[in-house]
């Protein structure tokens, strides 16, 4: 075991030294063609970077507010400082378009703080567990961190403003700029530090940080080639980076949908059963009364009640009576139609909406739903009365749908008192 994981931690070098080998040659051969790009472009794809890290730092923020995530927040505050960085530098540009080889030369050091600033936050946040418990409580807990991160931001912003222009620093060969080494280091250890997250995490957003760590060691890789600014490795690097905040933005939004989803899910469903719950009914109920009355055809509602569960919870226990109602919604779940709504009406009660079933079709489907619950081995033995409505005989409204269902199943209720009960 030890020398597998040996000898994959081997290759995993070889391959990343492989991968740096050959970014740094491509790196060199974009520097052959003397491309030098517009002042304008550069100042705008600062102004996109800007944007696509406020629009990731608002995401964050309430991905953070829903989950507890205290990576989210950590990267949140990061992206956040590096989006006010970068959109200074673009309204800089913007405002020194006529000599923007200066400015842009003055201005490197901050683009390398901005890099560095976010390549720390990535590792700050890799070394932090996901789970965050909730309480009113932490609000001072969540301002503590905050401050303590954005004092740490500050602090890096206060160093770097200590230059009035950036480090003396001689060329390295082909490497013209070799401080970029540095921010290159730290986001190949943030890649290597979420890619072992990938092992036990696999979202989107741990995905697209992992990438995105990766996209910004190619980008430094291929600025220390540059010569000069505005030439073909200075953009393309200027590309990669901002690029990788559109990845991670895009893992962000998928993620938050994949969370919007499951909450709509619990806000519809019941927690015992993961049937539909009494809300979601009423809605589905009032959408087929709409519907039917466009088509004309009618539609049935099935109102199930689970005979005797009082008698089970005080004879086994409210855990087995919890399970009957599992049981019962197992059935209703397994053999009704894809387009059949099974819902828990409240306590030991439960609905089925059939959309264009009659009420020969509904009895029938009664009656092998008790059959079926009737047939299981599991014990104890558990039955149910079921009342039958169909819309528009039996009423054009949900509540007056359910009532007459109810009726239906208090009288085989009383029927069911008066003799013994027979299945079908």
């Amino acid at each position: 075991m030890q020398k597998q994981a040996s000898a994959n931690n081997t290759r995993a070098v070889f391959a990343v030294l492989a991968g740096g080998v050959a970014i740094l040659a491509i790196a060199l051969r974009v520097r052959a063609l003397g491309f030098s790009a517009d002042p304008s472009l550069s100042a705008s794809i600062d102004t996109i970077g800007a944007f696509l890290t406020f629009t990731f730092t608002a995401n964050a923020l309430v991905r953070f507010r829903g989950t507890r995530d205290l990576i989210s927040l950590i990267l949140a505050i990061g992206f956040g400082v590096v989006g006010l960085m970068q959109l200074a530098l673009a309204l800089q540009l913007f405002h020194n378009l006529d000599s923007a080889l200066r400015v842009l030369d003055s201005l490197r050091p901050f683009w390398l703080q901005s890099s560095m600033l976010l390549a720390e936050a990535m590792l700050l946040a890799s070394a932090l567990e996901r789970p965050f418990p909730y309480s009113a409580e932490l609000r001072r807990t969540d301002l503590a961190l905050m401050a303590l991160v954005g004092t740490v931001a500050y602090a890096a912003g206060a160093l770097y403003l200590l230059f009035s222009r950036e480090p003396e620093v001689r060329a390295l060969g082909p490497v013209m700029q070799p401080l970029e080494l540095l921010p290159a280091f730290l986001y190949l250890l943030a890649a290597s530090a979420f890619h072992q997250r990938l092992k036990t995490a696999s979202s989107g957003l741990d995905k697209a940080l992992a990438l995105m760590a990766w996209m910004n060691v190619a980008a430094h890789v291929v600025h220390m080639v540059s010569a000069q600014v505005l030439d073909a490795p200075y953009t393309l690097a200027q590309i990669l980076r901002v690029s990788s905040y559109a990845i991670v933005l895009g893992g962000t939004l998928l993620d938050n949908s994949r969370l919007f989803m499951q909450v709509r899910h619990l806000a519809i469903s019941d927690p015992l059963t993961s049937l539909a719950n009494y809300r979601h009914l009423i809605d589905v109920l009032e959408s087929e009364i709409e519907r039917s009355g466009r088509t004309g055809r009618e539609f049935s509602v099935l109102l199930l009640d689970l005979d005797g569960l009082k008698g089970v919870n005080d004879r086994f226990g409210h855990l087995v009576g919890s399970r009957a109602l599992q049981r019962l919604a197992d059935v209703l779940r397994v053999h009704s139609r894809s387009v059949d709504t099974p819902a828990r009406y409240g306590g030991d009660e439960f609905a089925l909406v059939m959309p264009e079933t009659g009420a020969p079709a509904a009895r029938r489907v009664a009656t092998r739903i008790r059959e079926r619950l009737w047939s299981q081995t599991e014990q104890p033995k558990i039955s149910v009365s079921v009342g039958v409505a169909v819309y528009p005989s039996s009423g054009v409204t949900a509540e007056r749908l359910l009532m007459a269902a109810d009726e239906a199943l208090y009288a085989m209720k009383q029927d069911a008192q008066k003799r013994p009960r027979s299945v079908g």
